[in-house]
């Protein structure tokens, strides 16, 4: 009995036939509407949203078939349509496939295989939905299965945030918030540090000044006052008007984490109403809100995303993965072999890169073996792939300065107080921690992931070798785009001090487009949500370091350690924990940038070296797993873990959230256990 709540539109202007064909298949479960021209076709499926299946006659008066297919497709793409007609021909199909209809089916048609393609069109539904990221329909007569929804339409989560974000804007601020935003710059006394020494900008505050006066006068936002004699003037910002911004920017990250987290509406929405939020509250000026949008990190997963394009469309990627994926003979030399050794490399290089390099080969792995197995998914195997790769590359980050951004703002930090590390120091206390980390990756998902798998034996290493052999030799486009593939990443390597991420990956797209292998609809057809959520979640970290919530945030946490954790090893501990929690709400960057200044500073009250405490920080902003928006790595992973024949989200927002907050625990105790209170401990650090 077919139990599915979208209905079928049968469209035929034989009323005898008609009517005899929807009673039979009423009579077979199905919930049938009928009408006898295109044009009413057109209509019904407008009104009623439950439509997802038609079945089209091909001739009638006034709106053929094929005009009717057309219509119902223009603004209902996922609905499937059976075109079943006894005037059938080679011009008629070839439309008909052309415009995406399921099925082609000639009059007289027997009855149990149009039974069995409606069934075949009920399971495509769910795929199509997919494809072009449309919730997926749920039974509306059970109210809680509405709440609950589907990915991207959850109604409980929805309305839960909004409550939550009202509550917590319209709350009474708190007087901690308010004393921050209002305390003045000054030197420290006794060797007692600011208390605001880790706001983002305090070097660039006068003595003096507090927040609420630099955040004001910075990106010059002022309010309606009033003179003494009754005219209206423009004023600085107060202390209040500031806390009550830093107060919504609290609240927008919890309710955007809420959101992201359990998929309640589309991402992409979400990092619309991060924009909106910020309007409206006056945090920013527009051209600010733009600003805080459009960072080098936003454009730099738009670049790579457009480029693994160009590298999945030559067919480079399986070139890359001959010399990338030797080792992984099996999936355990996968997870305990590969992964540590990519995890070494992204030390070195931009993770970011070598994941979107990477991610498609594992894709066309996963597509390859599917096929070979003669299933019809894995999602088990594809969100191993996806989260190790994606957490091996994350674990890398430890390994030395040149790891990322937020490994130079810290040492920027630490070179304030005359104590900074070189790059060889870096690496000596840094790099130990990447293989043991990702070792630990790999095994957890050895344990907890691969028994779960369809296919539990497979050569990646194979399957990559003969997806190469299958396209022969390298051809000229492979060549072009292999060779702006270096210059790119030589310019990451050598100049993204002042060309940043984003400018090397625009001039390898602007000089693929010039030598004609990538097209401008190759470029648009990335994933633009992946694209906003990152926007979004840099746009949130701006507003919250801007008017000192992040500051809160992390005072907040400091006033609740215990005694214990306030000295020596304790302290290191301590700051890496709220660190590993915090950078899966906001961008490393921000993190070390908003964390550090006060737990350096920390460190000389504690006795405790600054270099246990500040790299510790460091280290822990690495642990981004939970999120996708904590690092660009996870925004391209989600975006390229999709089924590659029906387009279906196989890595969810959910499994991040899942499997990361596992992985956080074991990269946190692999930071203390292995490191803090071993390897250090035995190596020392240099007087300070």
């Amino acid at each position: 009995m077919v139990t599915d709540v979208s209905r079928v539109l049968l469209v035929d202007d034989e009323d005898r036939f008609r009517m005899s064909l929807a009673k039979r298949l009423r009579k077979r479960g199905f919930d049938v509407v009928d009408v006898d021209n295109g044009e009413d076709a057109v209509k019904e499926a407008r009104l009623d949203g439950t439509i997802d299946i038609a079945v089209i006659d091909l001739k009638m008066p006034h709106m053929d078939g094929i005009q009717t297919l057309r219509e119902l497709k223009a603004f209902r793409p996922a609905i499937q349509v059976v075109m079943l007609t006894g005037h059938g021909s080679l011009d008629s199909a070839k439309d008909a496939g052309r415009l995406d209809a399921l099925k082609y089916l000639q009059k007289p048609c027997d009855f149990e295989e149009l039974v069995a393609v409606l069934q075949e069109a009920r399971a495509e539904v769910v795929h199509a939905r997919d494809r072009h990221e449309i919730p997926q329909r749920v039974d509306k007569r059970s109210l809680g299965k509405w709440l609950v929804g589907s990915h991207n339409s959850r109604p409980l989560f929805t309305v839960l945030g909004a409550l939550i974000f009202t509550a917590l804007v319209y709350s009474p601020t708190p007087h901690a918030l308010v004393r921050l935003v209002s305390a003045q710059k000054s030197a420290s006394v006794a060797g007692v540090p600011d208390e605001i020494l880790g706001y983002a900008d305090y070097h660039k505050m006068s003595p003096g000044q507090s927040i609420t006066d630099y955040y004001s006068s910075e990106y010059g936002l002022q309010k309606d006052g009033i003179r003494p004699d009754g005219s209206r003037r423009e004023m600085p910002l107060d202390t209040v008007d500031v806390a009550f911004r830093a107060k919504a920017m609290l609240a927008l990250i919890v309710v955007a984490a809420l959101f992201w987290a359990t998929g309640a509406i589309p991402v992409a929405v979400t990092a619309m109403f991060v924009g909106v939020a910020l309007y409206l509250f006056g945090v920013f000026k527009p051209d600010d809100i733009a600003r805080a949008f459009a960072k080098d990190a936003v454009i730099f997963i738009f670049g790579v995303l457009a480029l693994s394009k160009a590298i999945t469309k030559t067919g480079l990627d399986r070139r890359l993965g001959l010399l990338l994926l030797s080792p992984a003979k099996n999936l355990t030399l996968l997870l305990l072999v590969f992964l540590p050794l990519f995890s070494l490399t992204c030390s070195f290089i931009s993770e970011h890169a070598l994941v979107a390099f990477s991610m498609p080969l594992f894709v066309m792995v996963y597509a390859t073996a599917i096929r070979g197995a003669g299933v019809e998914k894995d999602k088990a195997l594809m969100v191993l792939f996806a989260l190790s790769l994606c957490f091996a590359a994350n674990s890398g980050g430890p390994g030395s300065p040149a790891a990322g951004g937020r490994n130079a703002i810290m040492i920027g930090i630490l070179a304030d107080y005359g104590i900074a590390p070189t790059f060889g120091e870096w690496v000596r206390y840094g790099l130990p921690m990447v293989p043991v980390m990702s070792l630990a990756v790999g095994l957890y998902f050895w344990i907890f992931l691969r028994p779960k798998t369809t296919i539990q034996k497979l050569d990646v290493s194979a399957v990559v070798r003969r997806a190469a052999e299958k396209i022969g030799p390298m051809t000229r486009d492979e060549y072009v785009t292999a060779a702006v593939l270096v210059l790119v990443i030589a310019l990451w390597v050598t100049s993204s001090g002042w060309l940043g991420m984003g400018g090397p990956v625009l001039l390898g797209l602007v000089a693929l487009n010039v030598l004609r292998v990538l097209s401008w609809r190759d470029m648009a057809g990335i994933h633009w949500e992946v694209v906003l959520l990152y926007a979004g979640a840099s746009a949130i970290g701006k507003g919250l370091a801007a008017t000192g919530a992040a500051l809160y945030m992390a005072d907040g946490f400091v006033s609740m350690l215990p005694q214990f954790m306030t000295d020596g090893s304790g302290l290191a501990i301590a700051s890496s924990l709220f660190t590993g929690v915090a950078t899966n709400f906001m961008s490393d960057g921000a993190t070390v940038a908003a964390l550090g200044p006060i737990t350096v500073p920390m460190a000389s009250i504690g006795n405790v070296h600054p270099w246990m405490v500040g790299l510790a920080t460091a280290f822990a902003s690495s642990f981004a797993h939970m999120l996708i928006i904590g690092t660009p790595s996870n925004a391209l992973v989600f975006a390229m873990a999709r089924d590659p024949n029906t387009g279906e989200q196989l890595v969810t927002l959910g499994d991040f959230f899942k499997h990361g907050a596992a992985v956080l625990l074991l990269s946190l105790v692999v930071l203390w256990g292995w490191v803090i209170l071993g390897y250090w401990s035995w190596i020392g650090f240099p007087a300070a």
